[in-house]
């Protein structure tokens, strides 16, 4: 992982909330992908876990026998998720790549664009889980290639060193030895109000594509993730 922005709290001085205010959004998407593959976890992990907020949320949301484990690598964020640990959710200022451990659900929320060699990380991570749940941002759209700046943008404000669309995200996924059993579409961009006043106008054009079609929203327009539920492909399953 290309860690040092994230160890030297140069991350926290761009972000000082570490994006927290997201987290209840994003563990609503998760938790609602889990019911509809009817997936009770009984140990959840979050590797890049930050401030540690969206286990906080998910332990608010599911049953009470579940336990929580949130790596980070950034002392900065080990220090913000600390204030939020209690009975079955704890954090560690880990690298879970180096683990030998075996949860029911690894959550890769929002990571591996920001990592060098994230194919590498993808195979790294396989044997960590029995499933695991991706939140991939798709930076790549006709939008963004046309106005350049925006790719550009995300690589410096907030660490992106990678570009995907559906396609390329799911594509990356089976090239690394896992299986998709699902996934869908988020739209961030609609849903959470945040970002500047030309990033709240967007909001109309992207909501009304979306209507229509959010996979041609997504090429079209960018301002969308892809949440992917998968599991180690049957061959490289962990034992």
């Amino acid at each position: 992982m290309e860690s040092s922005i994230y160890q030297s709290g140069e991350y926290l001085h761009r972000h000082p909330t570490w994006d927290v205010e997201d987290s209840p959004w994003k563990a609503r998407k998760i938790f609602e992908l889990l019911q509809t593959y009817r997936l009770e976890p009984i140990s959840v992990c979050e590797i890049g876990c930050g401030a540690g907020e969206i286990l906080n949320q998910l332990y608010k949301l599911m049953p009470s026998d579940t336990e929580f484990h949130g790596y980070e690598i950034s002392p900065q964020a080990y220090e913000l998720a600390q204030h939020r640990e209690k009975s079955r959710l704890h954090y560690y200022l880990k690298d879970l790549t180096q683990e030998n451990i075996l949860f029911d659900l690894l959550l890769v929320i929002d990571v591996f664009e920001h990592v060098d060699d994230y194919m590498g990380f993808l195979r790294q991570l396989r044997p960590k889980a029995n499933y695991t749940l991706f939140h991939i941002p798709l930076d790549l759209s006709a939008q963004t290639v046309i106005r350049g700046h925006s790719l550009l943008h995300a690589r410096s404000n907030v660490g992106h060193l990678h570009y995907f669309t559906k396609e390329t995200a799911l594509a990356t996924l089976l090239d690394t030895g896992y299986e998709v059993i699902g996934y869908r579409f988020t739209a961030g961009s609609v849903e959470l109000d945040k970002g500047p006043l030309k990033r709240k106008l967007a909001k109309l054009p992207r909501s009304l594509v979306a209507s229509i079609s959010k996979p041609l929203a997504a090429k079209l327009l960018g301002g969308f993730s892809l949440l992917v539920l998968a599991k180690p492909a049957k061959s490289l399953a962990p034992h």
